[in-house]
C-alpha cells in the first residue's frame, strides 16, 4: 500500500531558483529509482513561496531504502542548502477549511 506525503520546502534567502532546481529533479530521480507510484505529483507554491510537494511513496519500505540511498541523500542535502523543512501547519493557507495554493512548476 502507498504512503502519500506533504512535503513543505521554505527557501532561505535567494535560495529560491536552488530550491526549484532540487523540486525539479525529486520526484524523477525518485521514480526512475522505482520508490514513488506512478500517480503524478503535485507542486504548490504558497503565498511566501514556500514549495509544498506532495506525492506518493510505493511502501514504507520504500521510505526507508530513499533515506539509504546515495543519490538521494545528496539531492535532499541540496534541499537542506536552499530550504528549511517546515510543517504544513506553518503555512497560513493550512489553516482555512479548504487550503489553496498556486500551482507551480519548477
Amino acid at each position: 500500500m502507498g504512503r502519500f506525503v506533504i512535503a513543505v520546502f521554505k527557501p532561505r534567502p535567494g535560495q529560491s531558483a536552488a530550491l526549484a532546481h532540487a523540486v525539479a529533479k525529486h520526484t524523477p530521480l525518485l521514480r526512475q529509482l522505482k520508490l514513488l507510484s506512478e500517480r503524478p505529483a503535485s507542486i504548490m507554491r504558497a503565498t511566501d513561496g514556500t514549495v509544498v510537494e506532495v506525492f506518493e511513496w510505493l511502501s514504507t519500505e520504500a521510505i526507508e531504502a530513499a533515506h539509504r540511498h546515495p543519490a538521494v541523500q545528496a539531492l535532499w542535502a541540496e534541499f537542506a542548502a536552499a530550504s528549511e523543512y517546515v510543517p504544513l501547519s506553518a503555512l497560513p493557507e493550512a489553516a482555512g477549511l479548504f487550503a489553496e495554493f498556486e500551482a507551480y512548476q519548477p
